[in-house]
């Protein structure tokens, strides 16, 4: 008897557009279990929602991202934390510039797509989303890595709302 192989399904997405957009959103959208996600940063709400989507479906979820970066106007970061998701940060002065996310241990996004809204709507990026098994415990060692070696963040009470709020009173 033969031992059954799994296909490896792999797909690749550009921008700009919203082909990278949608594919972060689909798997996040079709994850049953558990997501960790470590990007350099989050400022696209349509992804901060998707991602709010799958903690109130009860997805265990851990952030890994960018100790600066979580600083910055528009920043979804603190917004996530306040909301109950785990979110760590590297403590150096060097950036974790990582872009990838594995979805329920099968299937893993990685490329250079930053997750903002101006990468989908200028930035020539990309994303590879592959269910290779190898490829996915490669990545997942990295953030369980990654995830030990990092600092807890503890998120303060200004969300981005407040933020928009500062920069244009009249919106």
């Amino acid at each position: 008897m033969r031992p059954s192989h799994h296909k490896i399904t792999s797909h690749a997405f550009f921008s700009p557009g919203d082909d990278c957009l949608n594919a972060i959103i689909r798997a996040i959208d079709e994850a049953e279990k558990t997501i960790k996600i470590c990007v350099f940063t989050i400022s696209d709400d349509r992804i901060s929602d998707a991602i709010l989507r799958a903690h109130y479906r009860g997805l265990h979820i851990r952030i890994i991202t960018d100790n600066k970066k979580l600083h910055d106007a528009g920043s979804d970061i603190r917004e996530l934390a306040f909301k109950g998701l785990q979110v760590r940060i590297d403590k150096t002065r060097s950036h974790m510039h990582h872009k990838f996310a594995i979805f329920d241990e099968v299937r893993v996004l990685t490329g250079s797509y930053n997750w903002t809204r101006s990468a989908a709507m200028f930035n020539h990026e990309n994303i590879l989303v592959t269910d290779n098994l190898s490829i996915v415990q490669d990545y997942s060692r990295e953030f369980d890595r990654l995830w030990e070696s990092m600092m807890k963040y503890s998120p303060g009470t200004k969300f981005r709302n407040e933020f928009r709020e500062e920069e244009d009173p009249d919106q």
